[in-house]
């Protein structure tokens, strides 16, 4: 896993231009633009930089905010939370807790039974289906 000690080049060989906009430079992708903001297959959702499992789809829901919102993260300790009052807004950002990637934000109006929703851009996640099970005949 790639950690937060890499440099800016280090960075920008690696991301796409608009992953490295959003992730190392505190961007966001435009509302209802993602790729898994309507995705719907079972599996885990990890840091597109440093490959840390993040999210789990059974965690997802449609918020209707425009990007993907989960209700919890998978494991605590896998994410920091920082006061973020950019824009003139008071919001808590999210980041990988292994490389500090910018992800989004969370905020206290999400579903039981964490009352959470991370509001994480697309760009940021990469993501893994669950496997299917083989069953015999």
């Amino acid at each position: 896993m790639a950690d937060a000690k890499q440099t800016e080049a280090y960075w920008r060989d690696k991301l796409s231009p608009e992953e490295f906009r959003v992730c190392r430079l505190k961007g966001t992708e435009p509302p209802f633009s993602g790729q898994w903001l309507n995705n719907t297959l079972s599996g885990v959702y990890s840091c597109v930089c440093c490959g840390a499992a993040l999210f789990s789809s059974s965690d997802k829901f449609d918020s209707a905010c425009g990007w993907p919102a989960f209700g919890e993260v998978i494991e605590s300790g896998q994410v920091k939370l920082h006061a973020d009052h950019s824009h003139g807004m008071v919001r808590t950002e999210v980041v990988c807790a292994h490389c500090d990637a910018h992800l989004g934000h969370v905020f206290d109006d999400g579903p039981p039974p964490s009352g959470q929703r991370y509001c994480i851009n697309s760009v940021c996640l990469s993501f893994t289906p669950q496997e299917r099970r083989k069953t015999k005949e």
